[in-house]
């Protein structure tokens, strides 16, 4: 939270600072106009949302107009101020200019531009020297004209983000439901065939017929649930997605590949039933959380991939500690690698399983990426057939 807080205070610091130097440098008659305009547009612009409950292009219609009605009045015989025009004035509409730019709607970034930088233009037209006036003016042009410019980039950076993050999720889903379609098409075989079996069996050995029904029944229930995560994804038939035949195993795979890595399982994770969907987001969490550790901490001590369950849920944790070398920066491994696109591609892909994803910095340096699993109905009690997931397994 300290760390969260920090910028807030240091910009505040600076405003304090800036608004200290308009109180040193300007001069009567209107000095108090000055300061007191600063103060407001200052607030107006760069107070948080919890403090000033205007949108943004309230902000702007409510600053700009303040600020140019000061300077109007300024303007008046024998009003002018010497010293500063109002620097903190100034500093604020530039920074609510660059902020339009960035966040306003088209229509409206044109026209509450104009008006943020004719406010920041016409302020230094409050000094009485004329050539002064001027300089500072043109000045202020040209940073206004770098707000804009600057405010212009930063929304060209968020749509592309914008479209790489739905080009991420569309890409999970796909995969995710091509998963999920290998296993019902697998389920509903297995249904059909136990169904013919039934049939076969009716005249000639009746008394097999009830744990043959019961099988049926506990694989229709798997597919339908299976079924319902299906119909929140789409489907992509050449999406390259393959699902680990023993997730155990393939973990223990994984973390063998990386130096310092160690797998640590509670007892009952070996007996837990997990849906197929399930195991390859938990396969790709894992994965995906090595894959950053080696390339964004390669000087972490260890790597714990942690797997335990309460019974109802599977629980999975991948940690680094602290580095060996104290000149990596501390809990600077990014939660999901590529930008930050990584986290939201997994977030996709363990919510769609109905699962919760986190991640952050430990206390102690390093990264911990933490995944919860819900397991099948009876999921102490799996025998490792299908839907089976982790029993079975040697590892």
């Amino acid at each position: 939270m300290r760390r969260e807080r920090f910028p807030a205070l240091l910009v505040a610091a600076g405003c304090v600072l800036v608004w200290a130097l308009d109180w040193i440098t300007v001069e009567p008659p209107r000095a108090w106009a000055v300061l007191v305009c600063g103060a407001v547009v200052g607030a107006i612009a760069l107070l948080p949302a919890r403090a000033v409950r205007l949108p943004l292009d309230g902000r702007a219609l409510l600053a700009a107009p303040l600020s140019l009605a000061a300077t109007g009045a300024m303007l008046l015989p024998d009003r002018g101020t010497g010293g500063s025009w109002g620097l903190l004035e100034s500093a604020a509409l530039l920074v609510l200019l660059a902020r339009c730019a960035r966040h306003t709607d088209p229509p409206r970034v044109v026209p509450l531009g104009l008006l943020l930088w004719a406010a920041a233009a016409a302020a230094p037209l409050r000094m009485p020297s004329d050539a002064a006036a001027e300089t500072a003016a043109f000045a202020l042009t040209l940073a206004a004209a770098g707000a804009a410019g600057f405010g212009g980039y930063l929304r060209i950076l968020d749509q592309r983000r914008a479209r790489a993050v739905v080009a991420v999720r569309e890409h999970e889903r796909h995969e995710l439901a091509r998963d999920l379609h290998d296993f019902v098409a697998h389920h509903v075989t297995g249904i059909v065939v136990q169904a013919q079996a039934a049939q076969a069996i009716r005249e000639t050995a009746p008394e097999r017929l009830e744990p043959l029904l019961r099988s049926i029944e506990r694989a229709g229930g798997e597919t339908l649930d299976s079924m319902r995560r299906l119909v929140r994804v789409l489907r992509e038939q050449d999406s390259g997605s393959v699902r680990p035949q023993d997730l155990l195993a393939e973990l223990a795979l994984l973390v063998a590949g990386r130096p310092g890595a160690a797998l640590e399982l509670a007892e009952p994770v070996r007996r837990v039933r997990l849906a197929p969907e399930v195991e390859t987001s938990v396969h790709r969490l894992v994965q995906e959380a090595l894959t950053n550790v080696t390339r964004h901490a390669p000087g972490a001590r260890a790597t714990r991939v942690r797997l335990a369950t309460d019974g109802v849920r599977l629980t999975v944790e991948v940690d680094n500690g602290p580095a060996h070398d104290p000149g990596h920066r501390r809990g600077h491994v990014p939660p999901g690698g590529r930008g930050g696109l990584g986290l939201i591609g997994l977030r996709e892909r363990v919510e769609a399983v109905d699962g919760r994803l986190a991640a952050g910095p430990l206390p102690d340096g390093g990264w911990r990426v933490t995944g919860v699993f819900p397991l099948l109905d009876g999921g102490g009690r799996g025998d490792g057939g299908p839907g089976g997931g982790l029993a079975g397994s040697n590892v």
